[in-house]
């Protein structure tokens, strides 16, 4: 399909960093604080070193363009150089959970197969494991794929590592194209197994461009990254967003909600991005020494509640702007303008350069204003949507749609919009329940109840009542766990705070809920049952 966007934003990664490496040599890059807070640091003439040099060793492990890299690595600066080196020869990244089980990492290579893999030696046994069960499942080729051993921290990428040995011949430089694959991430994928969401060069150039200006990043900025590389918050507004505009990332091991602030302040973060539920934990965990932030932006995205909006924007310095995008989506759809932030609305798509209407989700006509309908986002597949799923046709007939004069992304998320075209996220479709005939949003009960007094976390789950149809039903994370939550002042809460078809029913106290890697609450692995 023909790219509809202007040259410049239909470029491939690959060119995107070049350039900027040429423009921005001497600049620091990429911060990296590991396990035990040592801080390593390059430039982005010295990072574009080590991406020559380990584009070098995966073509001398077998990888060509067109072969599949599987990168099952935790947050480390080998992540980010192979992802960088993949661009440059043309490959496809592959990108898995480093917690991934041997059952998840098998069925990667059965879809894949990859030339090269790249785990942590904390993992490896687990990847090999993966890689017999895939052999036994039928995919020999399996055994071909040369398996790279990290540590997963700076001496991946010092003199002695294997991704900077010397080799007999240098890098492929021919740039690959603009619509060529250059990476495939897996949906969590809870109930069935994940759908594989294909990426472009031009999709990552476009992320890049677009990002960057809504942040308004210049190169004296920098990223705190503490969220998983593998996911697609990390690398579309972070990461590529920096590289587009030459400004710097700093690069955290893992998430810490206790000692997050702290790593802000250390690092010289000026621009963050979480979600709702990282950012409820920061604010829970916070230590009375906690430095007070001068950040200059900070995205976030799912459902936060008016206090702990106020209170975070307190803590850092500005008030955080909510965004509303999808793997699949690649830039955000909506955001907030820095002028009009608050937890209540996701911004106006005209904004953010998209377009989108609200529809019937049965029948894809268009709502009145003030009616919640499913989103439609239109785009080109691989340029400003993804491309496809992998080897689905069917799921990508499903999800993109022709609606009107062009291709439209089918998102599945429920959305109502303003006189001013302003838009509020409602949740899922199938997070919306009918109790009595009305509409409840579950995430937006979520919101609301994680500001009880007490509470750390809430997720809330639909019953079957043989009078109201379903009703809701809470599990609740308390804030303190030597102190027992009062299930009655819960209800006394509830009573003053939620309408009265919103409100829970039951509640059940638990030590922690189930999520995916980067917070999102995993709903079907709660029932009314579990006490």
């Amino acid at each position: 399909m023909r790219c509809t966007l202007d040259a410049v934003a239909c470029a491939t990664f690959a060119r995107s960093w070049d350039e900027t490496v040429a423009a921005h040599a001497s600049e620091t890059f990429l911060v990296f604080e590991g396990s035990r807070n040592e801080i390593a640091q390059w430039t982005y003439h010295e990072f574009d070193r080590i991406v020559d040099s380990t584009a070098a060793a995966l073509e001398a492990a077998g990888a060509v363009p067109g072969s599949a890299v599987h990168v099952v690595l935790k947050n480390c600066p080998a992540f980010v150089a192979v992802w960088l080196a993949a661009a440059r020869i043309g490959a496809t990244a592959i990108f898995a959970d480093p917690a991934s089980s041997a059952r998840d990492i098998a069925m990667h290579i059965r879809r894949t197969a990859p030339a090269v893999a790249l785990c942590g030696s904390r993992n490896a046994d687990t990847y090999l494991q993966g890689v017999k069960r895939a052999c036994d499942e039928g995919a020999s080729a399996a055994l071909d794929t040369e398996v790279i051993v990290l540590e997963e921290d700076s001496t991946d990428v010092g003199i002695d590592s294997i991704l900077l040995a010397p080799t007999d011949r240098p890098p492929l430089r021919a740039e690959p194209g603009p619509h060529e694959r250059l990476a495939v991430m897996f949906t969590s994928g809870t109930t069935s197994e994940p759908k594989a969401v294909v990426l472009t060069q031009c999709n990552y150039a476009h992320v890049a461009r677009s990002m960057a200006q809504a942040a308004n990043l210049s190169p004296g900025d920098r990223w705190l990254v503490t969220l998983p590389l593998f996911h697609a918050n990390a690398q579309y507004y972070c990461f590529a967003a920096a590289i587009a505009a030459g400004a710097s990332v700093a690069l955290t091991s893992t998430f810490s909600a206790s000692q997050w602030s702290k790593q802000a302040a250390r690092l010289e973060a000026t621009h963050a991005s979480l979600f709702a539920a990282p950012i409820r934990m920061i604010l829970a965990r916070r230590p009375e020494d906690a430095p007070q932030l001068r950040l200059k932006h900070v995205w976030f995205a799912q459902s936060l509640a008016p206090g702990h909006f106020e209170e975070f924007a307190a803590m850092v310095g500005c008030a955080p702007r909510q965004l509303y995008g999808m793997t699949e989506t690649v830039a955000m759809v909506t955001a907030e303008r820095p002028e009009d932030a608050s937890p209540n609305f996701i911004g106006n798509p005209s904004w953010a350069g998209r377009t989108t209407a609200i529809v019937d989700p049965e029948s894809l006509e268009p709502v009145e204003t003030g009616t919640p309908g499913l989103l439609l986002v239109a785009g080109t597949p691989g340029c400003d949507l993804f491309q496809e799923y992998l080897s689905d046709p069917k799921a990508t007939s499903t999800a993109l749609v022709e609606y009107g004069e062009g291709t439209w992304l089918r998102t599945g998320d429920l959305a109502v919009s303003d006189q001013d075209g302003r838009l509020r996220f409602v949740g899922r479709v199938d997070d919306v329940i009918k109790v009595s005939g009305e509409n409840v949003s579950l995430t937006e009960v979520e919101a609301t109840l994680a500001q009880a007094p007490g509470v750390l976390e809430v997720a809330v789950v639909p019953r079957p009542d043989p009078i109201r149809d379903v009703v809701p039903v809470a599990y609740v994370v308390p804030r303190s766990p030597e102190t027992p939550l009062d299930v009655e002042e819960l209800d006394i809460w509830a009573s003053k705070n939620l309408p009265p078809q919103a409100r829970p029913r039951d509640w059940h106290q638990v030590t922690e809920l189930p999520r995916t890697s980067v917070g999102k609450i995993r709903r079907s692995q709660l029932t009314p049952h579990d006490a």
